[in-house]
Protein backbone atom coordinates (compact mmCIF):
# COMPACT_ATOMS: atom_id res chain seq x y z
CA UNK A 1 0.00 0.00 0.00
CA UNK A 2 1.12 3.56 -0.67
CA UNK A 3 1.40 6.12 2.14
CA UNK A 4 -1.80 7.84 1.11
CA UNK A 5 -3.66 4.49 0.96
CA UNK A 6 -2.42 3.58 4.45
CA UNK A 7 -3.50 6.98 5.78
CA UNK A 8 -6.97 6.66 4.22
CA UNK A 9 -7.46 3.21 5.73
CA UNK A 10 -7.33 4.67 9.26
CA UNK A 11 -10.38 6.41 10.71
CA UNK A 12 -9.12 9.47 12.59
CA UNK A 13 -10.51 10.26 16.01
CA UNK A 14 -12.33 13.57 16.49
CA UNK A 15 -9.69 16.18 17.28
CA UNK A 16 -11.45 17.15 20.52
CA UNK A 17 -10.96 13.56 21.70
CA UNK A 18 -7.24 13.71 20.86
CA UNK A 19 -6.94 17.05 22.65
CA UNK A 20 -8.60 15.69 25.78
CA UNK A 21 -5.92 12.99 26.14
CA UNK A 22 -3.38 15.68 27.07
CA UNK A 23 -5.73 17.96 28.96
CA UNK A 24 -6.72 20.48 26.30
CA UNK A 25 -10.31 21.59 26.88
CA UNK A 26 -12.78 21.84 24.01
CA UNK A 27 -13.24 25.56 24.74
CA UNK A 28 -9.55 26.07 23.91
CA UNK A 29 -9.90 24.53 20.44
CA UNK A 30 -10.70 26.36 17.24
CA UNK A 31 -11.73 23.48 14.98
CA UNK A 32 -11.04 23.37 11.26
CA UNK A 33 -13.41 20.51 10.49
CA UNK A 34 -13.47 17.30 12.54
CA UNK A 35 -9.80 16.43 12.58
CA UNK A 36 -7.81 19.66 12.74
CA UNK A 37 -7.84 22.46 15.30
CA UNK A 38 -5.88 25.46 16.44
CA UNK A 39 -5.04 25.62 20.14
CA UNK A 40 -5.35 28.92 21.97
CA UNK A 41 -4.05 28.04 25.44
CA UNK A 42 -1.12 26.66 27.41
CA UNK A 43 -1.09 23.81 29.90
CA UNK A 44 0.82 23.73 33.17
CA UNK A 45 3.51 21.13 32.42
CA UNK A 46 7.15 21.64 31.50
CA UNK A 47 7.89 18.66 29.28
CA UNK A 48 11.29 17.44 28.17
CA UNK A 49 12.33 17.78 24.52
CA UNK A 50 14.07 15.26 22.26
CA UNK A 51 15.35 16.56 18.92
CA UNK A 52 15.33 14.21 15.93
CA UNK A 53 17.90 14.99 13.23
CA UNK A 54 19.74 12.93 10.60
CA UNK A 55 22.76 12.30 8.43
CA UNK A 56 23.09 14.37 5.25
CA UNK A 57 20.22 13.29 3.01
CA UNK A 58 20.76 10.93 0.09
CA UNK A 59 18.53 9.64 -2.74
CA UNK A 60 18.34 6.36 -0.79
CA UNK A 61 16.24 8.17 1.84
CA UNK A 62 16.53 8.54 5.62
CA UNK A 63 12.97 8.97 6.95
CA UNK A 64 13.59 11.50 9.72
CA UNK A 65 9.96 12.61 10.06
CA UNK A 66 8.81 9.00 9.86
CA UNK A 67 11.14 8.07 12.73
CA UNK A 68 10.00 11.12 14.74
CA UNK A 69 6.40 9.99 14.46
CA UNK A 70 7.22 6.35 15.17
CA UNK A 71 9.28 7.41 18.20
CA UNK A 72 6.35 9.39 19.62
CA UNK A 73 3.97 6.49 18.97
CA UNK A 74 6.49 4.17 20.64
CA UNK A 75 6.58 6.42 23.71
CA UNK A 76 2.79 6.37 23.80
CA UNK A 77 2.88 2.55 23.76
CA UNK A 78 5.17 2.74 26.79
CA UNK A 79 2.45 4.70 28.58
CA UNK A 80 4.19 8.06 28.38
CA UNK A 81 2.50 11.46 28.04
CA UNK A 82 3.91 12.54 24.68
CA UNK A 83 3.33 15.09 21.90
CA UNK A 84 4.93 15.73 18.54
CA UNK A 85 6.01 19.18 17.35
CA UNK A 86 6.66 19.15 13.59
CA UNK A 87 6.96 21.56 10.68
CA UNK A 88 4.24 22.17 8.11
CA UNK A 89 5.01 21.03 4.54
CA UNK A 90 5.67 23.64 1.86
CA UNK A 91 3.90 23.26 -1.47
CA UNK A 92 7.27 23.66 -3.20
CA UNK A 93 8.57 20.18 -2.36
CA UNK A 94 5.04 18.68 -2.30
CA UNK A 95 4.74 19.38 -6.04
CA UNK A 96 8.49 19.17 -6.68
CA UNK A 97 10.88 16.32 -5.94
CA UNK A 98 11.01 15.76 -2.20
CA UNK A 99 7.27 15.31 -1.61
CA UNK A 100 5.31 16.08 1.55
CA UNK A 101 6.29 15.96 5.20
CA UNK A 102 3.81 13.79 7.06
CA UNK A 103 5.93 10.68 7.56
CA UNK A 104 5.37 7.39 5.80
CA UNK A 105 4.00 3.87 6.06
CA UNK A 106 2.47 3.24 9.48
CA UNK A 107 4.17 6.26 11.04
CA UNK A 108 2.23 9.21 9.68
CA UNK A 109 0.36 12.28 10.86
CA UNK A 110 -3.16 12.69 9.49
CA UNK A 111 -5.21 13.99 7.73
CA UNK A 112 -2.33 13.52 5.32
CA UNK A 113 -3.83 15.33 2.30
CA UNK A 114 -4.91 18.36 4.33
CA UNK A 115 -1.54 18.75 6.07
CA UNK A 116 0.40 18.43 2.80
CA UNK A 117 -1.82 20.91 0.97
CA UNK A 118 -3.35 24.13 2.36
CA UNK A 119 -3.48 23.09 6.06
CA UNK A 120 -5.41 25.78 7.91
CA UNK A 121 -4.04 28.46 5.55
CA UNK A 122 -0.91 29.25 7.58
CA UNK A 123 1.51 29.36 4.64
CA UNK A 124 -0.91 31.47 2.63
CA UNK A 125 -1.20 33.94 5.49
CA UNK A 126 2.60 34.16 5.76
CA UNK A 127 2.93 34.63 2.00
CA UNK A 128 0.27 37.35 2.02
CA UNK A 129 1.82 39.19 4.97
CA UNK A 130 5.17 39.13 3.18
CA UNK A 131 3.70 40.49 -0.04
CA UNK A 132 1.56 43.06 1.76
CA UNK A 133 4.82 44.60 2.96
CA UNK A 134 6.12 44.55 -0.63
CA UNK A 135 3.02 46.36 -1.88
CA UNK A 136 3.27 48.95 0.92
CA UNK A 137 6.92 49.60 0.05
CA UNK A 138 6.22 50.19 -3.64
CA UNK A 139 3.13 52.24 -2.91
CA UNK A 140 5.10 54.44 -0.50
CA UNK A 141 7.70 55.11 -3.17
CA UNK A 142 4.99 55.79 -5.78
CA UNK A 143 3.13 58.19 -3.48
CA UNK A 144 6.11 60.51 -2.99
CA UNK A 145 8.64 58.47 -0.98
CA UNK A 146 8.47 60.46 2.27
CA UNK A 147 11.01 58.11 3.86
CA UNK A 148 13.45 58.77 0.99
CA UNK A 149 13.90 55.05 0.31
CA UNK A 150 16.86 54.55 -2.01
CA UNK A 151 17.48 50.79 -2.06
CA UNK A 152 14.96 48.01 -1.41
CA UNK A 153 16.36 44.72 -0.12
CA UNK A 154 12.99 43.15 0.74
CA UNK A 155 11.92 40.24 -1.49
CA UNK A 156 8.47 39.05 -2.46
CA UNK A 157 7.50 35.44 -1.66
CA UNK A 158 5.59 32.51 -3.13
CA UNK A 159 5.08 29.00 -1.70
CA UNK A 160 6.02 27.21 -4.92
CA UNK A 161 9.22 26.23 -6.70
CA UNK A 162 9.45 28.80 -9.53
CA UNK A 163 12.97 29.59 -10.74
CA UNK A 164 11.64 32.18 -13.20
CA UNK A 165 10.79 34.46 -10.29
CA UNK A 166 14.27 34.54 -8.77
CA UNK A 167 15.05 37.79 -10.58
CA UNK A 168 12.26 40.01 -11.95
CA UNK A 169 11.48 43.64 -12.82
CA UNK A 170 8.72 45.25 -10.76
CA UNK A 171 6.77 48.42 -11.53
CA UNK A 172 7.45 48.26 -15.25
CA UNK A 173 6.31 51.46 -16.95
CA UNK A 174 6.09 53.77 -13.93
CA UNK A 175 8.49 52.97 -11.07
CA UNK A 176 10.65 50.20 -12.37
CA UNK A 177 13.17 48.39 -10.17
CA UNK A 178 14.81 45.00 -9.79
CA UNK A 179 12.95 42.61 -7.49
CA UNK A 180 13.23 39.00 -6.34
CA UNK A 181 10.99 36.19 -5.06
CA UNK A 182 11.99 33.77 -2.30
CA UNK A 183 10.05 30.62 -1.53
CA UNK A 184 7.82 31.32 1.48
CA UNK A 185 9.70 28.79 3.60
CA UNK A 186 12.85 30.93 3.21
CA UNK A 187 11.19 34.30 3.85
CA UNK A 188 11.94 36.43 6.89
CA UNK A 189 8.24 36.47 7.75
CA UNK A 190 8.41 32.67 8.12
CA UNK A 191 11.45 33.01 10.39
CA UNK A 192 9.69 35.69 12.46
CA UNK A 193 6.57 33.54 12.64
CA UNK A 194 8.53 30.55 13.95
CA UNK A 195 10.73 32.45 16.41
CA UNK A 196 8.03 34.69 17.94
CA UNK A 197 7.10 33.84 21.54
CA UNK A 198 3.56 35.28 21.30
CA UNK A 199 1.56 37.69 19.16
CA UNK A 200 3.07 40.76 20.87
CA UNK A 201 6.55 39.49 20.08
CA UNK A 202 5.38 38.66 16.55
CA UNK A 203 4.27 42.27 16.01
CA UNK A 204 7.52 43.66 17.37
CA UNK A 205 9.61 41.39 15.17
CA UNK A 206 7.55 42.23 12.07
CA UNK A 207 8.06 45.92 12.80
CA UNK A 208 11.83 45.38 13.15
CA UNK A 209 12.15 43.96 9.63
CA UNK A 210 14.59 46.03 7.56
CA UNK A 211 13.28 46.56 4.02
CA UNK A 212 16.15 48.67 2.65
CA UNK A 213 18.04 51.91 3.13
CA UNK A 214 17.28 55.59 2.73
CA UNK A 215 19.37 58.17 0.90
CA UNK A 216 21.56 58.67 3.97
CA UNK A 217 22.31 54.95 4.28
CA UNK A 218 20.03 54.41 7.28
CA UNK A 219 17.85 51.31 7.66
CA UNK A 220 14.17 51.61 6.78
CA UNK A 221 11.89 49.25 8.72
CA UNK A 222 8.40 47.86 8.30
CA UNK A 223 7.39 49.81 11.39
CA UNK A 224 8.44 53.09 9.74
CA UNK A 225 6.14 52.16 6.85
CA UNK A 226 3.34 51.40 9.35
CA UNK A 227 3.06 47.88 7.92
CA UNK A 228 3.59 45.95 11.15
CA UNK A 229 0.02 46.19 12.46
CA UNK A 230 -1.55 45.08 9.18
CA UNK A 231 0.91 42.21 8.80
CA UNK A 232 0.11 41.05 12.34
CA UNK A 233 -3.61 41.19 11.59
CA UNK A 234 -3.06 38.83 8.65
CA UNK A 235 -1.23 36.40 10.96
CA UNK A 236 -3.49 36.60 14.03
CA UNK A 237 -5.09 33.19 13.39
CA UNK A 238 -2.10 31.54 11.73
CA UNK A 239 0.09 32.13 14.80
CA UNK A 240 -2.00 29.67 16.85
CA UNK A 241 -0.49 26.17 16.62
CA UNK A 242 -2.31 23.40 14.75
CA UNK A 243 -3.24 20.15 16.48
CA UNK A 244 -3.62 16.91 14.51
CA UNK A 245 -2.85 13.24 15.28
CA UNK A 246 -0.75 10.29 14.21
CA UNK A 247 -2.26 7.13 12.78
CA UNK A 248 -2.13 5.77 16.35
CA UNK A 249 -3.78 8.80 17.94
CA UNK A 250 -0.70 10.54 19.36
CA UNK A 251 -1.26 14.34 19.52
CA UNK A 252 0.86 16.31 17.04
CA UNK A 253 1.37 20.06 16.82
CA UNK A 254 2.29 20.88 13.20
CA UNK A 255 3.11 24.56 12.81
CA UNK A 256 5.48 26.70 10.75
CA UNK A 257 7.79 25.40 8.06
CA UNK A 258 11.14 27.05 7.31
CA UNK A 259 13.56 24.99 5.22
CA UNK A 260 16.81 24.06 6.95
CA UNK A 261 19.12 24.52 3.95
CA UNK A 262 18.07 28.13 3.23
CA UNK A 263 16.38 29.08 6.53
CA UNK A 264 16.51 27.93 10.17
CA UNK A 265 14.61 24.68 9.68
CA UNK A 266 12.51 24.34 12.85
CA UNK A 267 8.79 24.43 13.67
CA UNK A 268 7.47 27.39 15.66
CA UNK A 269 8.57 28.13 19.19
CA UNK A 270 4.90 28.61 20.06
CA UNK A 271 4.06 25.05 18.96
CA UNK A 272 7.02 23.53 20.79
CA UNK A 273 6.25 25.46 23.98
CA UNK A 274 2.57 24.53 23.72
CA UNK A 275 3.46 20.85 23.32
CA UNK A 276 5.83 21.10 26.31
CA UNK A 277 3.03 22.59 28.41
CA UNK A 278 0.72 19.63 27.79
CA UNK A 279 3.05 16.59 27.65
CA UNK A 280 5.91 15.13 29.67
CA UNK A 281 7.88 14.32 26.51
CA UNK A 282 7.98 16.30 23.25
CA UNK A 283 9.43 14.83 20.06
CA UNK A 284 10.46 17.49 17.57
CA UNK A 285 12.57 17.45 14.42
CA UNK A 286 14.74 19.85 12.46
CA UNK A 287 15.21 19.74 8.72
CA UNK A 288 17.86 17.91 6.70
CA UNK A 289 21.13 16.77 8.31
CA UNK A 290 22.44 17.68 11.74
CA UNK A 291 24.90 20.14 10.17
CA UNK A 292 21.92 22.27 9.17
CA UNK A 293 18.68 21.68 11.07
CA UNK A 294 20.16 20.49 14.36
CA UNK A 295 22.83 23.21 14.40
CA UNK A 296 20.16 25.87 13.86
CA UNK A 297 17.77 24.30 16.35
CA UNK A 298 20.48 24.25 19.01
CA UNK A 299 22.29 27.52 18.23
CA UNK A 300 19.29 29.65 17.19
CA UNK A 301 15.96 28.24 18.37
CA UNK A 302 17.13 26.96 21.75
CA UNK A 303 18.81 30.28 22.50
CA UNK A 304 15.72 32.25 21.50
CA UNK A 305 13.22 30.01 23.28
CA UNK A 306 15.29 29.07 26.31
CA UNK A 307 14.94 25.35 25.50
CA UNK A 308 17.46 22.77 26.69
CA UNK A 309 16.80 19.43 24.94
CA UNK A 310 17.40 16.27 26.95
CA UNK A 311 18.44 14.03 24.06
CA UNK A 312 19.19 14.09 20.32
CA UNK A 313 18.32 11.26 17.92
CA UNK A 314 20.37 11.03 14.72
CA UNK A 315 18.51 9.07 12.03
CA UNK A 316 20.46 7.08 9.44
CA UNK A 317 19.87 4.30 6.98
CA UNK A 318 22.48 1.76 6.05
CA UNK A 319 21.44 2.23 2.42
CA UNK A 320 22.06 5.97 2.66
CA UNK A 321 25.46 5.51 4.28
CA UNK A 322 26.50 3.07 1.55
CA UNK A 323 25.40 5.62 -1.06
CA UNK A 324 27.66 8.13 0.66
CA UNK A 325 30.39 5.50 0.42
CA UNK A 326 30.15 5.50 -3.37
CA UNK A 327 27.58 2.78 -4.11
CA UNK A 328 24.98 3.60 -6.82
CA UNK A 329 21.46 3.97 -5.44
CA UNK A 330 20.19 0.82 -7.17
CA UNK A 331 22.86 -1.26 -5.42
CA UNK A 332 22.54 0.11 -1.87
CA UNK A 333 20.28 -2.79 -0.83
CA UNK A 334 23.09 -5.30 -1.29
CA UNK A 335 25.27 -6.10 1.75
CA UNK A 336 28.53 -4.16 1.38
CA UNK A 337 30.46 -3.60 4.58
CA UNK A 338 33.36 -1.88 2.86
CA UNK A 339 31.07 0.72 1.29
CA UNK A 340 29.38 1.22 4.64
CA UNK A 341 32.76 1.85 6.26
CA UNK A 342 33.49 4.51 3.63
CA UNK A 343 30.12 6.26 4.08
CA UNK A 344 29.62 5.87 7.84
CA UNK A 345 32.02 8.70 8.80
CA UNK A 346 29.25 11.10 7.79
CA UNK A 347 27.12 9.66 10.60
CA UNK A 348 30.09 9.65 12.97
CA UNK A 349 30.71 13.36 12.37
CA UNK A 350 27.11 14.23 13.29
CA UNK A 351 27.29 12.04 16.40
CA UNK A 352 30.57 13.62 17.47
CA UNK A 353 29.06 17.10 17.02
CA UNK A 354 26.10 16.30 19.27
CA UNK A 355 28.22 14.64 21.96
CA UNK A 356 31.36 16.79 21.88
CA UNK A 357 30.19 20.27 20.81
CA UNK A 358 26.71 20.44 22.29
CA UNK A 359 27.34 18.00 25.17
CA UNK A 360 23.99 16.25 24.74
CA UNK A 361 23.01 12.56 24.97
CA UNK A 362 22.84 11.01 21.51
CA UNK A 363 20.95 7.97 20.21
CA UNK A 364 21.42 6.77 16.63
CA UNK A 365 18.21 5.45 15.08
CA UNK A 366 18.85 3.06 12.20
CA UNK A 367 15.74 3.26 10.04
CA UNK A 368 15.65 -0.45 9.28
CA UNK A 369 15.26 -2.20 5.94
CA UNK A 370 15.04 -5.97 5.52
CA UNK A 371 18.18 -5.84 3.36
CA UNK A 372 20.33 -4.56 6.26
CA UNK A 373 22.76 -7.29 7.32
CA UNK A 374 23.57 -8.16 10.93
CA UNK A 375 27.24 -7.50 10.21
CA UNK A 376 26.48 -3.96 8.97
CA UNK A 377 24.27 -3.21 11.97
CA UNK A 378 26.86 -4.51 14.43
CA UNK A 379 29.58 -2.39 12.81
CA UNK A 380 27.54 0.79 13.34
CA UNK A 381 26.61 -0.25 16.87
CA UNK A 382 30.24 -0.72 17.83
CA UNK A 383 31.58 2.41 16.12
CA UNK A 384 28.86 4.69 17.48
CA UNK A 385 29.34 3.34 21.00
CA UNK A 386 32.99 4.39 20.83
CA UNK A 387 31.76 7.91 20.07
CA UNK A 388 29.29 7.99 22.95
CA UNK A 389 26.05 7.14 21.13
CA UNK A 390 23.71 4.18 21.58
CA UNK A 391 22.35 2.55 18.42
CA UNK A 392 18.73 1.39 18.15
CA UNK A 393 16.85 -0.12 15.23
CA UNK A 394 13.62 1.58 14.23
CA UNK A 395 11.11 -0.40 12.19
CA UNK A 396 8.39 2.24 12.30
CA UNK A 397 7.51 2.45 8.59
CA UNK A 398 6.26 -1.14 8.65
CA UNK A 399 5.16 -1.43 12.30
CA UNK A 400 4.38 2.06 13.58
CA UNK A 401 4.71 2.58 17.33
CA UNK A 402 5.41 -1.08 17.97
CA UNK A 403 8.46 -0.78 15.72
CA UNK A 404 9.54 2.30 17.67
CA UNK A 405 9.32 0.91 21.21
CA UNK A 406 12.98 -0.09 21.51
CA UNK A 407 14.06 3.36 20.31
CA UNK A 408 11.53 4.98 22.67
CA UNK A 409 12.85 3.02 25.65
CA UNK A 410 16.42 4.12 24.93
CA UNK A 411 15.47 7.76 24.37
CA UNK A 412 13.34 7.94 27.53
CA UNK A 413 16.16 6.39 29.54
CA UNK A 414 18.63 9.02 28.30
CA UNK A 415 16.16 11.87 28.80
CA UNK A 416 15.30 10.85 32.34
CA UNK A 417 18.94 10.49 33.38
CA UNK A 418 20.13 13.74 31.77
CA UNK A 419 20.51 16.73 34.06
CA UNK A 420 23.14 18.73 32.20
CA UNK A 421 23.15 21.98 30.26
CA UNK A 422 23.86 22.07 26.56
CA UNK A 423 26.70 24.11 25.10
CA UNK A 424 26.75 25.98 21.78
CA UNK A 425 28.93 25.90 18.68
CA UNK A 426 29.90 29.56 19.12
CA UNK A 427 29.50 32.38 21.63
CA UNK A 428 27.14 35.21 20.72
CA UNK A 429 29.87 37.67 21.72
CA UNK A 430 32.06 36.60 18.77
CA UNK A 431 32.01 38.71 15.61
CA UNK A 432 30.23 37.51 12.45
CA UNK A 433 33.34 36.11 10.76
CA UNK A 434 34.37 34.29 13.94
CA UNK A 435 30.93 32.69 14.30
CA UNK A 436 31.00 31.47 10.71
CA UNK A 437 34.54 30.15 11.15
CA UNK A 438 33.51 28.24 14.27
CA UNK A 439 30.46 26.67 12.57
CA UNK A 440 32.50 25.73 9.50
CA UNK A 441 35.43 24.27 11.42
CA UNK A 442 33.61 22.67 14.36
CA UNK A 443 30.31 21.53 12.79
CA UNK A 444 31.26 20.92 9.14
CA UNK A 445 34.91 19.95 9.62
CA UNK A 446 36.17 22.64 7.23
CA UNK A 447 39.63 24.18 7.27
CA UNK A 448 38.12 27.67 7.25
CA UNK A 449 35.91 30.20 5.47
CA UNK A 450 36.54 32.42 2.44
CA UNK A 451 34.49 35.58 1.95
CA UNK A 452 33.73 37.34 -1.32
CA UNK A 453 34.41 41.07 -1.49
CA UNK A 454 30.66 41.66 -1.39
CA UNK A 455 30.31 39.56 1.74
CA UNK A 456 33.23 41.37 3.39
CA UNK A 457 31.61 44.74 2.71
CA UNK A 458 28.24 43.56 4.03
CA UNK A 459 29.82 42.16 7.20
CA UNK A 460 31.72 45.41 7.77
CA UNK A 461 28.47 47.40 7.59
CA UNK A 462 26.74 45.00 9.99
CA UNK A 463 29.63 45.07 12.46
CA UNK A 464 29.25 48.86 12.56
CA UNK A 465 25.57 48.50 13.47
CA UNK A 466 25.11 48.01 17.25
CA UNK A 467 21.83 46.14 16.58
CA UNK A 468 23.82 43.40 14.86
CA UNK A 469 25.90 42.61 17.93
CA UNK A 470 25.38 39.30 19.75
CA UNK A 471 23.16 37.76 17.06
CA UNK A 472 23.25 34.10 16.00
CA UNK A 473 24.06 33.25 12.39
CA UNK A 474 21.96 31.16 10.00
CA UNK A 475 24.01 29.49 7.26
CA UNK A 476 22.32 28.77 3.92
CA UNK A 477 24.16 25.73 2.57
CA UNK A 478 23.51 22.65 0.48
CA UNK A 479 21.90 19.86 2.48
CA UNK A 480 23.66 17.06 0.61
CA UNK A 481 27.17 17.60 1.93
CA UNK A 482 29.04 18.81 4.99
CA UNK A 483 30.75 21.15 2.52
CA UNK A 484 29.16 23.83 0.31
CA UNK A 485 29.58 21.52 -2.70
CA UNK A 486 26.74 18.99 -2.95
CA UNK A 487 28.88 16.48 -4.84
CA UNK A 488 31.26 15.90 -1.90
CA UNK A 489 29.61 13.10 0.06
CA UNK A 490 30.58 11.27 3.24
CA UNK A 491 32.96 13.14 5.55
CA UNK A 492 35.24 15.26 3.36
CA UNK A 493 38.38 16.92 4.68
CA UNK A 494 40.70 19.64 3.43
CA UNK A 495 37.90 21.91 2.23
CA UNK A 496 36.88 25.52 2.81
CA UNK A 497 33.44 27.15 2.82
CA UNK A 498 32.78 30.18 0.61
CA UNK A 499 30.39 32.85 1.89
CA UNK A 500 29.21 34.90 -1.06
CA UNK A 501 26.55 37.15 0.55
CA UNK A 502 25.45 38.09 4.06
CA UNK A 503 22.05 39.48 5.10
CA UNK A 504 20.82 41.10 8.32
CA UNK A 505 17.40 39.74 9.31
CA UNK A 506 16.42 42.18 12.04
CA UNK A 507 12.95 40.74 12.58
CA UNK A 508 14.18 37.17 12.84
CA UNK A 509 17.08 38.34 14.98
CA UNK A 510 19.90 36.64 13.09
CA UNK A 511 22.47 37.07 10.34
CA UNK A 512 22.08 34.94 7.18
CA UNK A 513 25.16 33.78 5.26
CA UNK A 514 24.71 32.40 1.74
CA UNK A 515 27.34 29.81 0.82
CA UNK A 516 28.27 28.04 -2.38
CA UNK A 517 25.54 27.96 -5.02
CA UNK A 518 22.55 27.87 -2.67
CA UNK A 519 19.43 29.75 -3.89
CA UNK A 520 16.44 31.10 -1.94
CA UNK A 521 13.94 30.12 -4.66
CA UNK A 522 14.20 26.46 -5.76
CA UNK A 523 13.14 25.25 -9.18
CA UNK A 524 11.12 22.23 -10.24
CA UNK A 525 12.86 19.09 -11.46
CA UNK A 526 12.54 17.68 -14.98
CA UNK A 527 9.76 15.37 -13.75
CA UNK A 528 8.10 17.08 -10.78
CA UNK A 529 5.82 15.16 -8.41
CA UNK A 530 2.87 17.11 -9.81
CA UNK A 531 3.20 15.06 -13.01
CA UNK A 532 2.02 11.96 -11.16
CA UNK A 533 -0.94 13.51 -9.33
CA UNK A 534 -4.61 13.19 -10.22
CA UNK A 535 -8.02 13.83 -8.70
CA UNK A 536 -11.27 12.00 -9.40
CA UNK A 537 -13.93 14.67 -10.07
CA UNK A 538 -16.71 12.42 -8.76
CA UNK A 539 -15.16 11.09 -5.54
CA UNK A 540 -12.62 13.94 -5.10
CA UNK A 541 -10.04 11.26 -4.31
CA UNK A 542 -6.45 12.41 -4.77
CA UNK A 543 -3.80 10.07 -6.13
CA UNK A 544 -0.04 10.51 -6.36
CA UNK A 545 0.40 12.66 -3.24
CA UNK A 546 3.27 11.42 -1.06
Amino acid sequence: MTDIEIARAVQPKPIAEIASTIGIKSDDLECYGKYKAKVASLGNKQGKVVLVTAINPTPAGEGKTTVSIGLADGMKKLGKSVCLALREPSLGPVFGIKGGATGGGYAQVIPMEDINLHFCGDFHAITTANNLLSSIIDNHIFQGNALRIKTVTWHRALDLNDRSLRNVRAGVGYNEREDHFDITAASEVMAVFCLARDIADLKKRLGDIVIGKDEDGNNVTARMLKADEAMTILLKDAIKPNLVQTLEGTPAFVHGGPFANIAHGCNSIIATKTAMSYADYVVTEAGFGADLGAEKFLDIKCRTAGINPSCVVVVATIRGLKYGGGVPKQETSKPNLEALKKGAPNLFKHVENICNIYKLPCVVAINKFITDSDEEIEYLRSECAERGAEVCLADVWANGGEGGKALAEAVVRHMDSYNGKMEYAYPLSANIKEKLELIAKRVYGADGVDFTEEAKAQIASFEANPNCKNLPVCVAKTQYSLTDDQTKLGRPSGFRITVREVYYRAGAGFIVALTGKILLMPGLGKTPASDGMSIDPETMEIKGLF
